[in-house]
């Protein structure tokens, strides 16, 4: 399901356009632009929630098009990734890195560069969704929209500071986050780290997450990027013993 995200796609490579516009349009909302002057025109008629743009375009470039949009007051809060060469962000671009969300290096994969940008898509529904709720401290969603693995790689990145509890059928597991870590987290018997891997595959059921709750409790023993990347260590481990014993 497309998430609730309008992203503007900016590059006057048209191939380059459509096939980011191709993989990018399954999770959330596209409208493209070949250049920065039809980009800024979109702009000012629809404002996106994440802007994705190409550096060195002819006329005006990625750069020029980012100082203009920062310099409106009705878009300078939009996100912004840029696409540019190694040495075009490393001698160029990197003074800007604190006005933009990302960066992604050209040339690229395509979908290596789309699962990339999904984390910033996901922060960005997240963040929309809480905008949407004025006035209440409690944010609640279902995980068919934004799986398990995508919503505390969210709250990593957003650095947020909650309680979030999963459901699924019967199931649940609390966890709590500080600055986007993961310090306390409990699902049945299990705590700590075993209890963030048991809820880290759910792509189905519902999720709460209260900003104002907390825990002084520290069960978890790694970082909540760690604690993802020893999950889907264990579940590609688990997956490949089930494959030997079906050989076997």
């Amino acid at each position: 399901m497309p998430s609730n995200v309008k992203v503007l796609l900016v590059d006057d490579n048209p191939m380059v356009l459509e096939m980011l516009r191709h993989e990018l349009h399954e999770i959330t909302h596209v409208t493209t632009a070949a250049d920065g002057a039809d980009a800024l025109l979109k702009i000012v008629d629809e404002v996106p929630d994440l802007l994705i743009c190409d550096y060195d375009m002819p006329g005006m470039n990625g750069r020029q098009l980012l100082e203009k949009i920062k310099s409106r007051s009705t878009t300078a809060k939009v996100p912004i990734i840029l696409m540019a060469s190694k040495v075009d962000i490393s001698e160029k671009l990197k003074m800007l890195q604190d006005a933009v969300e990302d960066f992604v290096e050209k040339p690229f994969f395509v979908r290596e560069t789309v699962a990339h940008i999904k984390k910033s898509i996901d922060k960005i529904a997240l963040e929309k969704l809480a905008r949407e709720a004025p006035g209440e401290s409690t944010l609640r969603g279902n995980l068919a929209q934004m799986n398990c693995m995508d919503l505390l790689q969210s709250l990593e990145m957003g650095r947020k500071s909650c309680s979030l509890v999963l459901t699924r059928n019967g199931d649940r597991c609390e966890l709590f986050f500080a600055e986007g870590q993961i310090n306390h987290a409990v699902f049945g018997a299990l705590k700590g780290d075993e209890a963030v891997y048991k809820v880290l595959t759910w792509t189905g059921g519902n999720f709460t997450i209260d900003f104002s709750g907390s825990s002084s409790q520290q069960t978890t023993t790694r970082s909540t990027q760690g604690l993802l990347m020893e999950g889907l260590r264990l579940l590609d481990e688990s997956n490949r013993d089930s494959e030997a014993n079906v050989s076997a």
